[in-house]
């Protein structure tokens, strides 16, 4: 339970206090010496403490001070009050006796509420994605790469099965949950009128890949894993196939892209018995989905906007071409060419990246097995002898084509249609309307090193940016929603950390000041970052703001009983949602030795109508990469140059 090390300073020249240094002696000889298993420490992990109601009041109002006018948060101050000398003290009561009998008094009802109970399209609004390693380029063959990065993906599924993946460790002592490992390979988001489920089957021998429309069954276990070459024959097959997808086929997985409700309707009346049942079971059940694109991934730093139609392509396709309910869908560019100009002479190689679902679990985990597989194109030998395998086609009678469209019509009367073809474009227009706009910005100019060297958290000076350049854009402050993770405990998952300080705003204002000195703009700054550090120590020790008044909220729903406050609270838009990609996750990554073995991250839509989704990932000393995305139908939000 002792959380003293993480406030301590970091680096060369740092002290670190007696007290840390005898409880980090214990952790290491109670630890054992030998080789830790997946799940070795998770029987030893700590609760998730409930913070006392006092003090995550305190923090709120704090938290909302830059936000108000004094009228307003005078108000939300006797809203808090009412509610923390009256039905929160009930409120609190119950949820303690939560987190007494429950591993985590968070995660479930997270994953139940926040999740599987969202009605809407899973597309943009929930699922993110992540982008290759763009300054590497491993080979100019497609099917190639895919079977190299699929075989990487089912190493990885064998490490996790035996437990030999070896868990994360904080200062090579301090265990993170690895809870959710488990359901990273053989996943699916089962769809329900009012709350989907996650079905996780224990073993599967088979993947399945889309390709210009049609679904194709690959077989990728026979007695033990298929070598890369093995997998490559398949592959080529697939991309070989000169057949027309069946009536359909090809915009089938818009109904995972739609509204969940109807998705679940379809699914239960149409797909529940006879050979569409055992397809769609194949496709449920398989390993994870590939999707062979049709169009390549292009990465030039003279042409940005290339990179930004990655991010796009990545995150939702055209709308029917990932399979949104899986845990993830492997991404696989199409046949490159030699593009030959004036100046020089560009090959285009196969770039990759992945579609993840995000119920099953959080980002982190996700960066974890990508950058296994981003490392293994710089160590692993990928020739073998190649076998053949059978292929496997989706079927769709006359029969279900007729009872679609009519279900169809029974649940939206207004849209008439006897094409199946307009039924499925319709099925997704209800997520693709919410589509983005997209910037992903490569910076160069300097990273981390320098921060490092003005001894500021990198995480903390990047935030800090973010709010300046929010201001500037919007002219005025908004709430802005951080996720840190909570896996120090025991199936933890996220907490938010509120980078909207009374600090950062004071350093924002000094620097729209032209008569604030430099000192003074440093000086703030490097409060508002100590600020800012403090805070997501908070959210890690389990001391954040948001979980603990989502679940007081839930307990009041089962009790029927409303809070003025808990619903102004949760009624907030986040119009700044903001997330950094973790890296280094794995001890194979050695960038002194692969210098552009280093992905670009991933990205995600925005939480807001009106809001902005920011990723980023700290690549290298002097290397980040930012996702920005805001909803096309946004006036207020522009996260995308001229050019585009």
């Amino acid at each position: 339970m002792y959380k003293g090390w993480l406030y301590e300073a970091r680096g060369k020249g740092a002290r670190i206090s007696v007290k840390t240094k005898v409880w980090l002696l214990l952790v290491r000889i109670l630890s054992g010496w030998n080789k830790p298993r997946l799940y070795s420490f998770q029987g030893s992990l700590p609760k998730l403490p409930l913070p006392s109601l006092h003090s995550t009041m305190t923090r709120y109002m704090r938290s909302v001070r830059p936000l108000l006018d004094d009228e307003n948060y005078d108000k939300m101050q006797k809203l808090a009050d009412d509610f923390q000398n009256g039905i929160g003290v009930k409120l609190q009561r119950y949820l303690l006796l939560k987190s007494w009998w429950s591993s985590n008094y968070v995660s479930d009802w997270w994953e139940e509420y926040v999740y599987l109970r969202g009605r809407s399209p899973l597309m943009i609004n929930s699922n993110f994605y992540g982008i290759d390693a763009i300054l590497m380029q491993p080979t100019k063959v497609q099917a190639a790469r895919a079977a190299a990065v699929i075989h990487s993906c089912l190493l990885y599924r064998r490490l996790v099965e035996r437990q030999e993946l070896e868990p994360i460790l904080l200062q090579n002592s301090v265990p993170l949950c690895s809870w959710q490992y488990e359901r990273i390979f053989n996943t699916t988001r089962i769809p329900g009128i009012e709350t989907d489920r996650i079905v996780h089957w224990p073993d599967s021998n088979h993947i399945v890949v889309y390709h210009k429309g049609k679904y194709f069954k690959v077989i990728i276990y026979r007695g033990r894993i298929l070598k890369p070459r093995e997998i490559q024959v398949q592959i080529q097959q697939v991309l070989d196939d000169k057949s027309e997808p069946l009536p359909g086929e090809e915009k089938l997985a818009a109904l995972t892209a739609g509204d969940r409700s109807h998705w679940a309707h379809v699914r239960r009346n149409l797909f529940n018995k006879g050979p569409n049942k055992v397809s769609l079971d194949t496709i449920e059940r398989a390993a994870f989905v590939v999707a062979l694109d049709d169009c390549p991934y292009l990465y030039d730093p003279k042409n940005p906007n290339q990179l930004d139609k990655c991010g796009k392509i990545l995150l939702h396709g055209k709308g029917y071409d990932r399979w949104f309910d899986k845990s993830f869908t492997l991404c696989v560019a199409s046949n490159g060419r030699v593009s030959i100009s004036k100046i020089n002479i560009r090959i285009l190689y196969y770039y990759v990246g992945f579609n993840a679902e995000h119920s099953w679990a959080d980002a982190a985990v996700m960066s974890h097995i990508w950058e296994c597989v981003v490392t293994d194109d710089t160590t692993t030998d990928r020739a073998d002898a190649a076998v053949l395998t059978h292929l496997w086609e989706f079927v769709i009678t006359d029969e279900i084509e007729h009872r679609l469209c009519d279900l169809y019509q029974y649940e939206k009367t207004a849209f008439k249609t006897d094409s199946l073809a307009d039924l499925l474009l319709y099925a997704y227009e209800s997520g693709y309307e919410l589509c983005t706009h997209l910037r992903i910005y490569v910076h160069d100019h300097y990273g981390k090193g320098f921060m490092k060297k003005c001894r500021i958290s990198p995480d903390a000076y990047i935030q800090m940016a973010l709010q300046l350049a929010y201001f500037r854009d919007a002219g005025k402050f908004s709430l802005t929603y951080e996720a840190s993770m909570t896996r120090l405990f025991r199936e933890g998952r996220t907490e938010t950390v509120r980078p909207c300080t009374i600090e950062s705003s004071a350093w924002v204002r000094a620097m729209e000041d032209k008569n604030a000195t430099i000192e003074d703009k440093i000086k703030l700054l490097r409060i508002a970052c100590e600020r800012h550090q403090k805070s997501y120590q908070d959210a890690m020790c389990g001391e954040g703001i948001d979980r603990h008044l989502f679940c007081l909220y839930v307990v009041g729903k089962y009790l029927e009983v409303n809070s003025p406050f808990l619903q102004k609270v949760l009624s907030e838009p986040w119009r700044l949602s903001t997330s950094q990609t973790p890296h280094g996750q794995t001890g194979r990554m050695d960038l002194n030795k692969y210098p552009n073995c280093i992905s670009a991250g991933g990205g995600f839509g925005p939480v807001a109508d009106d809001g902005y989704g920011v990723s980023y990932i700290i690549a290298g000393e002097d290397l980040l990469f930012f996702h920005i995305s805001n909803k096309k139908s946004s006036k207020e939000t522009v996260s995308i140059n001229s050019y585009i």
